[in-house]
């Protein structure tokens, strides 16, 4: 069996239906220092990902490494407290695995966030961008989640990526954004994954930015995939924590501490968009 296969998230997914009678219908992935979402949840029901069969790890500061059940402005919720990363040295396919027990256990929507590197000059730290749709480097290369033996139970082999990103999510947060006042640090644009743990040189900056990309970082692209694939709603937030080094003469240099800091700082709004965001969503039709 591979390290995704359709049995493996059937255990974990059969696992938690045992624990817990929350069925969700949405979830939510939290990126580097924004765990607090996952705070927002009523009633919650805690499961690290140890005790889980057949889960990952999460290895990386920042990322709690918990299932977080409960309900959110009335919608039944999963949230992820800590993600995996392809830097941590896990199979493509298994970093995915937890977006596909999702969809076993009934989520029809999904709900990522991360912090990234501000590629485009006229975002700064701390704008919030609305991923309105990706580059997969990596993918370029080969490594793509749904590379290898295709499950038709989980969806179809050659599936579309044009529509990747909700549009009419996208279009309610910022209708959302504008009621709650933050307009003014919301933006919209293209975000590149690349494999990492390393930062970007100055000249890949330069290249992604040549490339058409807004904001750079390593994850969620390959959850977004897996969740199109198995036929879910995909929406996607990045925090700018960080604006990426363009010019061989400055003096600043990318780290993980700042990509923290940055989350501390902007979590309350933050929480209160995804929140709202959830309190409007109708279920999706798609599925």
């Amino acid at each position: 069996m591979s390290a995704n296969s359709y049995e493996d998230c059937q255990v974990a997914a059969d696992w938690l239906r045992s624990k817990t009678d929350v069925r969700p219908t949405v979830g939510i992935v939290c990126g580097s220092g924004l765990g607090g979402l996952a705070k927002m949840l009523k009633d919650p029901q805690i499961f690290k990902y140890s005790d889980i069969p057949n889960f990952p790890q999460s290895t990386v500061h920042g990322h709690a490494g918990q299932l977080v059940f409960g309900t959110l402005k009335g919608k039944s919720c999963v949230c992820m407290q800590g993600r995996f990363h392809f830097y941590e040295g896990y199979p493509i396919q298994k970093i995915t695995l937890p977006i596909r027990v999702f969809r076993l256990m009934g989520v029809e929507t999904m709900i990522m966030t991360n912090a990234a590197g501000g590629l485009n000059q006229d975002y700064k730290v701390g704008d919030v961008m609305i991923i309105k749709d990706h580059i997969n480097l990596p993918g370029f290369a080969g490594n793509n989640p749904l590379s290898g033996p295709n499950d038709e139970r989980f969806g179809p082999r050659f599936p579309c990526m044009s529509d990747a990103y909700d549009r009419k999510m996208r279009q309610l947060t910022l209708d959302v954004a504008s009621e709650l006042g933050y307009s003014d640090f919301l933006r919209e644009g293209v975000y590149c994954v690349l494999g990492g743990p390393s930062f970007e040189t100055i000249a890949e900056c330069r290249m992604l930015h040549q490339l058409g990309a807004d904001a750079v970082g390593m994850s969620t692209v390959h959850e977004v995939i897996v969740a199109r694939h198995a036929g879910m709603r995909c929406f996607a937030l990045s925090l700018i924590s960080n604006q990426a080094v363009m010019d061989y003469d400055s003096e600043q240099k990318a780290n993980h501490a700042e990509v923290l800091e940055t989350g501390k700082q902007r979590a309350e709004q933050l929480q209160n968009l995804v929140s709202n965001l959830v309190g409007r969503l109708e279920q999706n039709s798609c599925c």
